[in-house]
């Protein structure tokens, strides 16, 4: 695992990757790093990096270890460490995040709580 200065970088081939013209209902949760450029309706926990591309909507929750968005987030974001609004970034929601940096351009509607401390994100329960 590679480290950048806004923090841990998985290896390229481990990347997750939801394409353009590709639409996922459900929590998607992983290990490795993700890079969505389609649709996602549902949350998203993952341990590394979050790209949400310039094509990318997420109608969910975020929690993960870095996050960059340029497309279109509506949900609540808990970052462990660096999210980065892009400029072309259309974000609404409530950011927990260690770290934010706010490109010209981006819009963002909510609200943001500064935290060196993340909880980890609760584990899903099965019905009985």
């Amino acid at each position: 695992m590679k480290k950048t200065n806004n923090g841990p970088i998985a290896d390229p081939g481990r990347t997750n990757q939801i394409k353009n013209g590709t639409t996922m209902t459900g929590d998607f949760l992983s290990q490795n790093d993700a890079r969505i450029d389609g649709k996602i309706i549902g949350n998203l926990i993952v341990e590394g990096r979050i790209i949400v591309g310039e094509s990318g909507q997420i109608e969910g929750n975020i929690t993960c270890d870095v996050c960059d968005i340029e497309g279109l987030v509506e949900g609540n974001l808990q970052i462990k460490e660096t999210l980065t609004l892009k400029s072309k970034a259309r974000y609404t929601g409530d950011i927990v995040s260690k770290r934010l940096i706010i490109e010209p351009g981006a819009v963002f509607n909510g609200s943001c709580r500064m935290s060196n401390e993340i909880k980890a994100s609760p584990k899903k329960t099965e019905e009985k």
